[in-house]
């Protein structure tokens, strides 16, 4: 089963550059928003970056931006993995965020992009010395993925890249090449994701998202040392199903075998672009009986009350724009 036509994702707005943005310590428009191509973080991929939603509430004429200082602290202890120094603390990235999302006068679901960058025009292969920078972006985006009918993805023959190598952890720019490789083979291929296994055989995520399984009443997902980002939106999952007793599920972190995810009753991806995502076939395996599962379907609504502002026990996950 693969992505409808009508379904797949969304291009970015043509118009995006009429959007404002945050970059050299201002907020302009995105259009004047240049580096040269020689910045070293074009050439090498010496940058970090972080995703997050923010989400329209339409009942309450509200935008809330979800996990917006965790997304925050994460990205700065990311920073530090490669040496960029920034001179915002947390509290300057949310301000300067809800600043921009303002401007731009959003009322539909958003997607924020932070970007720090070694901003030195150089070709000397080096972190310590170079000119740092920070920008960050926002535009509209709904689902990245399908969220309804399910994925049908393929194990991919690209390992993941390993903490010794490039941490996954960091969400370095330059190591998303190792994710781009994997999931345009797998679409090439027919699928609509790829699953990445660590250099020792076990599954680690998707390209770009964490993975779920579910096993009886087990909720089951790889450890952190299984070279995958330790996700805001995992986390957030793994708070919610523990806080609702009423699921049943009870949450594990361990190794997973490949051939587990064959067996699995259901299986989901997460993360802030593809949300929480069914996936019905692996390898064409159907999973369960090849539609998404009861609690994967449960557990998605419940995500979304939240991110959308409508369950006020998750109100401390999100933050009002307007």
């Amino acid at each position: 089963m693969t992505v409808k036509a009508e379904q797949k994702p969304k291009p970015i707005p043509t118009d995006l550059e009429t959007n404002w943005c945050y970059f050299k310590g201002e907020i302009m428009p995105l259009a004047d928003a240049k580096v040269s191509v020689a910045t070293h973080a074009l050439n090498y991929g010496t940058a970090c970056f972080e995703g997050i939603r923010a989400y329209w509430n339409d009942n309450q004429q509200q935008m809330y931006v979800l996990k917006m200082r965790e997304h925050y602290q994460r990205f700065l202890r990311n920073c530090g993995l490669i040496k960029i120094k920034l001179n915002q603390t947390v509290e300057d990235l949310c301000n300067i965020t809800l600043e921009v999302l303002r401007k731009n006068q959003y009322k539909q679901d958003v997607y924020i992009r932070p970007l720090a960058f070694k901003a030195t025009p150089t070709i000397k292969l080096m972190l310590s010395g170079l000119e740092d920078e920070v920008t960050i972006y926002t535009f509209p985006m709904g689902n990245y993925v399908d969220i309804s009918s399910g994925l049908n993805v393929s194990i991919s023959s690209w390992q993941r890249i390993n903490d010794n190598a490039i941490p996954a952890r960091g969400k370095i720019c330059g190591a998303y090449v190792n994710s781009a490789l994997a999931v345009d083979d797998a679409l090439q291929a027919g699928f609509d994701e790829a699953i990445f296994l660590t250099k020792d055989g076990n599954v680690s995520e998707g390209s770009s998202c964490n993975l779920f399984i579910i096993r009886g009443k087990e909720l089951i997902t790889p450890a952190v040392t299984e070279d995958i980002l330790e996700g805001i939106t995992r986390a957030a999952i793994i708070e919610l199903v523990s806080a609702e007793e009423d699921l049943g599920l009870r949450v594990i972190e361990r190794p997973i075998d490949r051939s587990e995810l064959y067996q699995a009753d259901e299986v989901f991806f997460c993360g802030t672009g593809v949300q929480v995502s069914p996936v019905t076939r692996i390898d064409d395996r159907a999973i369960g009986n090849g539609t998404p599962g009861k609690f994967t379907l449960e557990i998605q609504k419940r995500y979304f009350a939240a991110a959308r502002g409508d369950n006020d026990k998750y109100m401390h996950w999100v933050t009002p724009v307007y």
